[in-house]
């Protein structure tokens, strides 16, 4: 029992250093998003049924997503034709050998929109809205009811500032940092400086999750489907961004990120203590030391 407390309390005490925390809810008129809301699949994003939408795995085992192979769609017309290339070079290489470097199994910042599927918890107050994930204690900060500076200095997470729009929250993120391992999604999809996302929070009825969870589904692989309430029918999270980079894409798209209600505690996962990766990946290159400090 003590264990469990403890899960409990980290995410509330992370949150009590958090600038904001403590403040006045968000008033009535304003959507209240603030808990902790999960999302079972990987890789987690829920392609549309029309438009132009995310790159989908080539690679399929017993009619699902296998992500063993990690095997991106190059011929999505989204691409540009550098970016398909690179897309299925890696997809080549994720069937020949056993994976490639991506920021999860690097143990890297993921970044936007790379990390959205991941289960998180999030926090309003006035002035400002603090997003925490349960990957590694990555932590977004959205500025509200502000602009982006004239220049924007590169952050993992990006300048992200958020607006409500009756009841959806609009989060707009520029100035993405360009690391080493950066990238989309899991497929390898390259991304640039110019990398613009918008994503938009609002709260559906069960119908309108039934069919994101639908759509995620047919995608992807249900990796802790237990962690979820499938039965709990009342309101849900669901997430729709766009993304837009002129240098990769042709066109913007746009695909959804239906959350649930939780069946468990606050799990936090740090990928620096499992650096094998299941035998599936080269092992992540977290910092090491040839000897004791002490």
């Amino acid at each position: 029992m003590a264990s469990r407390n403890f899960l409990l309390v980290v995410p509330l005490m992370a949150a009590a250093l958090m600038p904001g925390f403590g403040k006045a809810a968000p008033s009535a008129s304003i959507p209240n998003f603030t808990g902790y809301w999960i999302h079972p699949s990987i890789p987690g994003v829920e392609p549309l049924s029309s438009g132009p939408t995310s790159i989908t795995n080539r690679s399929r085992r017993d009619g699902q997503n296998n992500i063993l192979q990690l095997v991106g769609d190059y011929t999505n017309p989204i691409l540009k034709p550098a970016a398909a290339a690179r897309v299925k070079m890696l997809g080549e290489q994720s069937i020949n050998h056993y994976g490639f470097h991506n920021p999860r199994n690097q143990c890297w910042p993921n970044g936007v929109p790379f990390m959205l599927p991941l289960s998180m918890e999030m926090f309003q107050a006035p002035d400002k809205i603090t997003i925490i994930y349960q990957n590694d204690h990555q932590v977004r900060h959205i500025r509200m009811n502000a602009q982006h500076p004239a220049k924007v200095t590169p952050s993992w997470y990006g300048d992200s500032v958020g607006r409500y729009e009756g009841d959806t929250l609009v989060i707009d993120t520029v100035g993405l940092k360009m690391g080493p391992f950066a990238m989309v999604d899991w497929y390898g999809t390259p991304q640039s400086e110019a990398l613009h996302v918008v994503e938009r929070y609002r709260m559906v009825d069960y119908e309108t999750a039934k069919e994101g969870f639908a759509r995620d589904e047919k995608e992807n692989f249900r990796a802790q489907p237990q962690n979820m309430d499938w039965n709990y029918r009342g309101k849900h999270l669901q997430l729709t961004f766009t993304v837009e980079d002129p240098n990769v894409f042709t066109t913007p798209w746009s695909a959804t990120v239906t959350y649930g209600k939780p069946m468990v505690d606050w799990l936090e996962t740090v990928c620096a203590e499992n650096p094998r990766k299941y035998g599936t990946e080269d092992d992540a290159q977290i910092p090491t030391a040839k000897q004791p400090d002490f």
